[in-house]
């Protein structure tokens, strides 16, 4: 892509427009600058589909009043979005993560509203939409992503009515008497409905959207179908999103990961049991929670540090945030009160990594794991839990899953559990670590199938093939919008 403003860039057929890139970032030691692949698996999904439909990306660069421009990077097409420091403040830790993000996950912590959080949140929205419209070629497909857009479709569509908008929501959508505590929910919604066809993790988040448009906006639905005065309809229905499966089973099979998995158990002390909690660090993903119910399996003699060990890693998150600083630093106390009550000389009870790993340790982690643990409080998806599962190609391993995570709708054979509930936890920790060779080899074999048939670039080229076929009009008599 040239750089340059928006008559210089070269028309997108595809666009994807999402809160960051798909590359970080990388400042050498001499200050030259390069960018890395990000390692989520959107990047995964989405690239093979950008190419073959001369596609382009959206999104910031991560960090504070970088003025860049177009610019190419291992193949794809990259238009930066720039923001302020005040905005990435108001509108990344604010409005979005210390707003959207607790109200969306069910208020595991309090979410803040503000005037002015809601004012960068427009602001920063618009100019997304108006960086959209200037790329998007003539009729192109539009792929927003996720709450820190909620309100870019309507103003690309106000822009370019020409357009086919998608919409998907990686993060749960909330039950009505949690999303109308918002005083700008009525704008959010008529927001999402600026797409043709707007995406969720699990059917109940869809209607809980379906039924606040009908109820906040007063427009007609049926089904999964809103129908709009202008004569447009919006559907709104569950993708969930998945992993690449094929890529991490072969990196699993490796001699080199198998090789590291088996470095990791020794550097443990070769346990009977290896438990692995794998989480970004957030209030969401019940650590804490799951934690206390290790000790407690310890402290009651269910479970040795001679032969069991919990290997957590909390991937760096949101430093700046209070919530989350104040989160790490729970943690950290509570893994040392229990590896000081209940820890060895060279054996404590957990071992607790606040760190990133590349793809390949993840491998190796996973394979070295027996039970995986996976309990968040709230969560849209949780692809670890996936990831486990694709990796234990030998069919081995347990895997221990809340219930309020997406994928339990889809891993229906995991040790399900309430993570809210203790004494339930430590139960499914205990079943799952004395569970019969025969039994885990049925439950994972069925996991196996289940991510292998429904994996990542499924997931978007079911997405991108519902959006080219969501109906653009209706012949729906239907009511004004009435304000509520």
């Amino acid at each position: 892509m040239s750089k340059g403003e928006g008559s210089a860039i070269r028309k997108a057929d595809l666009l994807i427009v999402a809160n960051r890139l798909p590359v970080d970032r990388v400042v050498g030691p001499d200050g030259s600058v390069s960018w890395r692949r990000s390692p989520g698996g959107l990047v995964t999904a989405i690239e093979p589909v950008m190419r073959e439909n001369d596609g382009a990306w959206i999104g910031w660069s991560g960090g504070a009043d970088d003025d860049i421009d177009p610019f190419v990077e291992d193949g794809m097409s990259l238009v930066p979005v720039t923001l302020s420091g005040q905005e990435v403040e108001e509108f990344y830790e604010g409005f979005s993560n210390a707003t959207l993000w607790p109200l969306y996950h069910d208020v595991v912590a309090k979410p803040e509203f503000h005037r002015e959080w809601w004012d960068s949140y427009v602001a920063v929205n618009r100019r997304f939409a108006e960086r959209a419209a200037q790329v998007a070629d003539e009729k192109a497909l539009v792929w927003v992503h996720d709450y820190q857009m909620q309100l870019v479709p309507a103003m690309l569509r106000e822009l370019r009515p020409d357009l086919r908008i998608g919409f998907f929501l990686h993060i749960p959508f909330p039950p009505a008497e949690l999303f109308q505590q918002l005083p700008w929910r009525r704008q959010l919604l008529e927001g999402l409905l600026g797409a043709d066809l707007v995406g969720f993790q699990r059917p109940g988040a869809a209607q809980n959207f379906v039924r606040l448009v009908r109820q906040r906006v007063g427009h007609k639905t049926h089904r999964d179908l809103v129908y709009l005065p202008d004569g447009r309809t919006v559907r709104a229905a569950a993708y969930p999103i998945s992993i690449d499966t094929p890529g991490l089973e072969r990196l699993a099979r490796t001699e080199s990961t198998e090789q590291r998995a088996k470095e990791i158990r020794e550097q443990l002390g070769n346990p009977r049991t290896v438990l692995l909690g794998v989480d970004r660090l957030d209030y969401t993903k019940g650590i804490y929670d799951r934690l206390r119910a290790f000790r407690e399996l310890l402290t009651q003699g269910d479970l040795s540090v001679d032969d069991c060990v919990f290997v957590q890693v909390a991937t760096p998150s949101r430093e700046r945030v209070e919530q989350y600083r104040r989160l790490r630093d729970e943690i950290d106390r509570l893994v040392g009160r229990i590896n000081g009550d209940l820890g060895k000389i060279g054996s404590p009870a957990i071992h607790y990594l606040h760190t990133s790993y590349p793809k390949d340790e993840m491998a190796a982690l996973f394979r070295a794991a027996d039970v995986m643990v996976v309990t968040p409080l709230r969560d849209g998806m949780n692809l670890v839990a996936k990831e486990y599962v694709a990796c234990r190609y030998d069919d081995t391993g347990a895997l221990v899953l809340s219930e309020f995570a997406g994928a339990a709708d889809e891993l229906r054979q995991a040790f399900r559990v309430n993570p809210y509930d203790i004494n339930g936890m430590k139960d499914a920790i205990l079943t799952a670590v004395h569970a019969q060779p025969r039994d885990l080899a049925r439950r994972m074999k069925a996991m196996r199938k289940t991510v292998s048939e429904h994996d990542v670039k499924g997931w978007a080229r079911r997405f991108l093939e519902s959006l080219d076929e969501t109906a653009p009009e209706h012949n729906k008599k239907v009511r004004p919008a009435t304000a509520q």
